[in-house]
């Protein structure tokens, strides 16, 4: 039923739909979509600052292309929710970011809308002329469309695709959402370029005319003056603006248009589709549009959280620090002690926590963009010279830098220290994001140092070996709060491959990899009170290099259960059980890690469960294991 509040979004069932409103309807279907992502957001978290920008140019882009035949691949995603809404799944959308519900991002399985799945950036423009290509070969026809933001044009593979198009002269379209912020707000030369055609927008208005003008010409004097036209076409737009590079690359760039006038979209969409070859669309939009928080504050309202309407008093947690807030105070404390340690990121200050490091030492940080290979190139060539380079991203992150990783940093042995936020679950952001190959893919490197702090001493001292050691390093820890100190654990003091233990009174050995060891010891409380056993828990504290003292412990134990937040295939409990096999160990192994798949989006509580990582699963799973002992 329609209401005054959904007079036109009710209406919307499927995306022809759109087609059927004018302009006026448009515009208050924009606003009705904004209250309508609000109020989701609100009780689910999410990405909103994006989301609220990009109404009007998803409403034009509905009005103009066929959706059921042409392709629009959204960079990143985190702007698809208006597009999610109004194709055919407005009435799933209270689900979005649930476990069980739609994905915050495009995925590929979830709807015949989504032409290409997404979460990390830049990738938009190769996966658009990859389709092109096939589109051409098989002799169909349809329109392509990537939507790409100004930030993520700071990525380098956005700049292989669009060399890439620059020598395909089929029909595709590049449409740069430019709201002058990626996350953060954008940095370089990217930016400063978008802002000089901002301020020169003379050039198209006046090519088009004069483009115009000729071809009212009779057509045998049309053909020649045009032929003349593009011969100082070059001098013509050079005088304009120093260079369009768009140009340069063979696209036909149109733009800037107002990312908000409805009107002005459409009819510039409806112009491109009549236009051949590769086109470039230039939309001004306002990140966090129609909501005023999210104007004066777009990267705080970028992502959040649900809004809690009471803080529950039973949560020991509740004030609790969280791990990207300590490790930023903490290396913002070293780095007052020593001035040559300098701090890296990929447009991530406020994610990493770096922000707080940039206000305090701003000639010491560096924010690259959405370029983490060229971080740790960058954070190499620093190390080369005597600095110590902090590079902080999320796990998922790294994995765009992992061959930098091994042939700048480690092969050459210089001393990075990573700082890698959101390892394991992230939760809501789903399998895009969750942290849970690092592991996997570090393991192999060799020379590297790679820790897991379980608690805030823990964190400390690897912070200290991080910088101290002269080598490659790697710290990793989760989204999470970070809770009480382990109490009862020897020794205190970490040292390269050093672990520490709690001491059992069995042949049962569990160790855990960073928090997880708070979850060892749940387990081990759990046999202590229902099998009369109190096994040896184990806080590994590093993953690599696995110490001989840690070997030569578990090898005459019975029974060792490994507990990881990450993929068992390459994981710790694997490289444990390896050394285990090659030191003689005959007992039984039980890993406790995830399984070979992709795991969903939802709270961290419920993937933890879901994967059976809490204590009452990997209890009941390793009974046969607590039998065995008391036999």
């Amino acid at each position: 039923m329609k209401t005054k509040e959904n007079q036109f979004l009710s209406g919307i069932n499927c995306p022809g739909d759109v087609k059927k409103l004018s302009n006026d309807e448009l515009a208050v279907l924009a606003d009705e979509l904004r209250k309508f992502i609000i109020d989701v957001v609100a009780k689910n978290g999410g990405h909103l600052a994006s989301n609220l920008g990009a109404i009007e140019l998803t409403l034009a882009m509905l009005s103009v292309f066929d959706v059921t035949r042409d392709k629009i691949i959204w960079d990143v995603g985190h702007q698809c929710y208006a597009y999610k809404i109004l194709t055919e799944r407005k009435h799933l959308f209270h689900t979005i970011r649930q476990f069980g519900g739609i994905s915050g991002f495009p995925k590929i399985s979830e709807s015949p809308y989504d032409a290409y799945g997404t979460g990390h950036a830049s990738t938009s423009i190769s996966s658009a002329v990859g389709m092109a290509v096939a589109r051409d070969a098989l002799s169909q026809k349809h329109e392509v469309i990537a939507v790409i933001g100004d930030g993520a044009l700071t990525g380098g593979l956005a700049w292989e695709g669009l060399n890439h198009a620059s020598s395909f002269r089929g029909d595709i379209t590049i449409v740069i959402n430019d709201n002058g912020m990626s996350i953060s707000e954008n940095v370089g030369m990217i930016s400063e370029y978008l802002n000089k055609l901002v301020t020169a927008p003379v050039y198209n208005r006046m090519r088009d005319d004069v483009w115009e003008l000729l071809g009212l010409l009779p057509s045998f004097l049309s053909k020649r003056a045009r032929d003349v036209a593009r011969r100082v076409e070059e001098g013509f737009k050079n005088l304009l603006i120093p260079t369009i590079l768009f140009e340069e690359l063979g696209f036909r760039y149109i733009g800037p248009v107002n990312g908000h006038d409805i009107k002005s979209l459409i009819d510039v969409f409806k112009g491109v589709k009549r236009l051949k070859g590769p086109k470039v669309v230039h939309v001004l939009t306002q990140k966090g549009r129609g909501y005023d928080k999210a104007e004066n504050d777009p990267e705080v309202f970028h992502g959040i959280g649900p809004v809690k309407k009471s803080c529950d008093e039973t949560d020991p947690h509740k004030n609790a620090v969280s791990w990207t807030d300590e490790v930023s105070d903490l290396l913002i404390e070293r780095a007052e002690k020593d001035p040559s340690i300098v701090a890296i990121t990929a447009a991530m200050p406020l994610g990493t926590g770096l922000d707080k490091f940039c206000r305090q030492f701003p000639e010491r940080f560096f924010d690259v963009g959405i370029a983490e290979a060229h971080a740790s190139v960058f954070a190499a060539g620093m190390a080369a010279k005597g600095l110590k380079p902090a590079i902080a991203l999320y796990s998922s992150f790294l994995q765009r830098a992992f061959d930098p990783v091994i042939h700048d940093i480690a092969l050459q042995g210089l001393p990075v220290s990573f700082f890698i936020d959101r390892a394991g679950f992230v939760g809501e952001d789903g399998p895009t994001h969750h942290g849970l190959f690092d592991i996997g893919f570090l393991l192999s490197v060799p020379g590297i140092v790679f820790m897991s702090p379980a608690d805030g001493n823990d964190l400390k001292q690897m912070m200290d070996v991080s910088f101290e050691c002269g080598k490659p390093t790697v710290l990793r820890y989760p989204r999470d709060k970070m809770r009480d100190g382990l109490e009862g654990f020897s020794p205190e003091k970490v040292e390269i491959g050093k672990p520490s233990f709690l001491e059992g009174d069995c042949s049962l050995a569990i160790v855990g990899v960073g928090t997880c060891v708070y979850t060892a010891v749940e387990v081990r409380e759990m046999m202590s009170a229902n099998d009369g056993l109190t096994p040896w828990v184990v806080n590994a504290r590093f993953i690599k290099p696995v110490s001989g003292e840690l070997v030569d412990f578990l090898k005459d134990k019975k029974a060792v259960i490994c507990i990881e937040e990450g993929s068992k295939i390459n994981g710790f409990g694997a490289f444990l059980s390896l050394s285990l096999a090659e030191s003689g160990f005959s007992g039984k192994f039980y890993s406790a890690g995830v399984e070979d798949s992709f795991q969903p989006h939802g709270s961290r509580d419920v993937l933890i469960r879901r994967a059976g990582l809490d204590a009452r699963s990997i209890y009941e799973r390793t009974a046969d294991l607590a039998a065995g002992i008391k036999s």
